[in-house]
């Protein structure tokens, strides 16, 4: 699948077209797309929902070098990326992971693991307008920064949830009307 000549430079603050990313039926499949911070790499998918997560774990911390992590979880078969990554593996707690950076630049882009073999775990930031986006909960609160203010009302977990407690929160946030598309910027 190809990109639009417009993907490549809107890592510097340029919007992608905002008509594409916004619309008020979560039935209807929507085209997001990011890249690396070089731009060699780019991604695209189409999703119905994105369920985008702040993730507090001491690994996300030392892994990214910052107080917490934003991750979108996509469906494998949605997911296209385009151009020249490296891959490097580890484990913890029994679990297999691939890590999936560009090449080039080495931005981290996303991951794959043995618990959830069909997911692409997406560095929601690498996402153009990821500032539109919003977490649907935090996970691993319980390691989080003391200074971080989270918002009320979105779900906290002391660890990471159940697949019963993820599924709740993200039926809280439907319900909520945050459908984890973009926020209008207005």
């Amino acid at each position: 699948m190809g990109f639009p000549s417009a993907a490549v430079g809107q890592r510097n603050g340029c919007m992608a077209n905002s008509s594409e990313h916004i619309r008020a039926d979560s039935n209807i499949p929507m085209s997001l797309s990011g890249s690396c911070d070089c731009g060699a790499v780019t991604y695209t998918m189409k999703v119905c929902s994105l369920q985008v997560y702040a993730c507090h774990c001491l690994n996300c911390q030392t892994r990214s070098g910052c107080t917490f992590a934003e991750h979108a979880m996509v469906h494998a078969s949605a997911f296209v990326c385009e151009g020249e990554v490296e891959a490097y593996c580890r484990e913890a707690n029994d679990i297999h992971f691939e890590e999936v950076v560009c090449r080039n630049c080495y931005t981290r882009l996303f991951n794959r693991n043995s618990l959830l073999p069909g997911t692409i775990f997406l560095r929601a930031g690498t996402l153009f307008e990821s500032e539109r986006l919003e977490p649907i909960a935090h996970i691993w609160v319980k390691r989080k920064q003391r200074w971080v203010l989270l918002a009320d009302g979105v779900p906290l977990f002391a660890e990471s949830p159940t697949p019963e407690e993820f599924g709740a929160a993200i039926a809280l946030a439907d319900a909520r009307g945050k459908d984890q598309r973009p926020q209008s910027s207005a």
